[in-house]
């Protein structure tokens, strides 16, 4: 019996916000990763049989109630930081959680539009658009790439296919598991059928679990010695004149028993000024550097003067060198869409980083003596084929941030999910340096090995070892992934299509 008759619309409607509110707690903080199973299958199973239209208002729904709860955090920053008023900023919350639920929707309007009317529509077509929704929203309008249901499973058997087909490949198999189990609950399409797509299921689990030990890149045996200081200075207090030299004894404060490590790192932006007026203190810690036979790593805000745009930038000093630029920007925090007439409309819309520019193309990251470092400047960890073109070149991950604009909420402990995926990408040791946390190193397995906490001041030391070859994933990046689940569509309509032609022919008597 078809799912369209056994439950009605406006249940559908009631039960898919609440089935997108737990795709965030499958992720970190939380980490119920089979939430992830259970609210995409039920997304499956409400959308199963109906048109464009209606599909679309599902999953609208369902978006609404996977970004209200996994990226309200954006609230902090509106309203604690960019001075908006309560009401004002749970407008602007919603219109941002509203938009990003309209991006969701869109590919299931495709999906009850023309791959939903055939029963092998769950087991090839809703995981194709799964996926594919979760590429596109890597790029459209410079991308959101957050809550993708493979962050979840950094601890379960498929962790174990993400250096082959990085996160996009955890969440195919994520939403294909789940179609699977809807298609033997439903069971619409043939016994063997049946049989078979269950046993690759088990296959491509136990695999993955199997796949976990396999050693992709290999490890240098002299470890690096590295601390990294993590200041907790206010956001509010940041980029205030009157607060620069207290920030200064802050870092030099918690980096004084760093110095005789191999290597000492500051955040993203931690010199509260402009490299040219910097000139200085760089000098004098570049001196500092090279008398401890040290490579100094910092964040800071470059000014170029001839085109008078700002970069957010990350270099090595002292036994280091190489500076690099930020490339992918956050939206409304570095740089505001349609300035022209959002700008000086609120505060929010004047910060002090809403002025930045994307930098010039990636070079060839930072040297570190004789080791390569492949930096990713706060948002641009969490996009998957950008980190893995960088980490080719490389041995060692860096990663630095600056989350206090989201408080204690869970966007910052999502973030570092985030970079622990890169590390298990690539094969490479992640450093992740920030303001108030949360800071740490992950190895090339993504397991944490050292992590501060939150929201504290402190200096975080421990060792990490440089890699050499790539994973499967550096090698090819997301479009495996892609082309599958296009292929996937490919035979979806070709069944189809088939079956068309086989209800228009002449029946035959005998």
């Amino acid at each position: 019996m078809m799912l369209t008759r056994q439950a009605p619309y406006w249940l559908r409607l009631l039960l898919v916000p609440v089935a997108g509110a737990l795709v965030p707690l499958s992720l970190a903080p939380y980490n119920w990763w089979f939430l992830g199973l259970v609210s995409t299958g039920v997304l499956g199973a409400c959308a199963y049989g109906l048109s464009g239209r209606r599909c679309f208002w599902l999953a609208l729904l369902f978006g609404l109630g996977m970004y209200g709860v996994g990226a309200s955090w954006v609230y902090v920053s509106i309203h604690q930081f960019g001075s908006t008023s309560v009401p004002l900023a749970l407008v602007m919350t919603g219109l941002f959680v509203l938009g990003l639920s309209l991006a969701f929707a869109l590919p299931f309007y495709a999906y009850g539009r023309w791959f939903n009317n055939h029963p092998w529509s769950l087991l090839l077509g809703f995981p194709a658009i799964w996926v594919l929704n979760e590429w596109m929203r890597s790029w459209l309008l410079t991308g959101f790439p957050w809550l993708y249901l493979g962050y979840g499973h950094l601890d379960t058997a498929l962790a174990g296919w993400a250096p082959v087909f990085g996160v996009f490949g955890v969440s195919f198999l994520v939403a294909g598991t789940a179609s699977v189990l809807l298609v033997l609950r439903l069971r619409q399409l043939p016994t063997r059928v049946q049989l078979i797509a269950a046993a690759l299921v088990a296959a491509i689990w136990s695999g993955g679990g199997l796949m976990r030990h396999i050693e992709w890149t290999r490890l240098d045996t002299t470890p690096i010695s590295l601390g990294m200081a993590q200041p907790n200075i206010p956001q509010e207090r940041k980029w205030d004149p009157l607060f620069l030299n207290e920030t200064f004894r802050i870092f030099h404060s918690l980096s004084a028993q760093l110095w005789e490590l191999d290597w000492v790192i500051w955040p993203e932006a931690a010199i509260p000024l402009l490299y040219h007026e910097a000139i200085a203190d760089l000098e004098s810690l570049a001196e500092q550097a090279d008398r401890t036979d040290t490579v100094f790593i910092t964040g800071i805000l470059y000014d170029e003067h001839v085109k008078q745009e700002y970069y957010n930038s990350i270099m090595a000093l002292g036994k280091g060198s190489g500076m690099s630029f930020k490339t992918r920007l956050v939206p409304f925090g570095e740089y505001v869409p349609l300035e022209h007439w959002l700008r000086g409309l609120i505060d929010f819309f004047n910060l002090p980083t809403s002025y930045i520019h994307p930098g010039p193309p990636y070079e060839q990251g930072l040297e570190a003596k004789g080791v390569r470092i492949a930096p990713s400047i706060c948002y641009e960890v969490v996009y998957p084929d950008l980190v893995a073109a960088r980490a080719a070149e490389a041995n060692v991950l860096l990663t630095v941030s600056n989350d206090s604009w989201f408080g204690h909420s869970i966007g910052p402990l999502q973030h570092f999910e985030m970079a622990q995926m890169r590390a298990l990408e690539t094969g490479r040791y992640m450093v992740r340096s920030t303001n108030s946390g949360v800071s740490g190193i992950i190895d090339p397995k993504g397991r944490v090995l050292i992590k501060g906490g939150r929201s504290t001041r402190e200096a975080i030391i421990g060792q990490v070892y440089p890699a050499t070859g790539v994973t499967p994933f550096i090698f090819w990046g997301s479009w495996p992934v892609v082309v599958m689940a296009f292929l996937s569509l490919g035979v979806l309509v070709r069944l189809m299509h088939r079956q068309r032609v086989a209800s228009l022919s002449p029946c035959t008597e005998s």
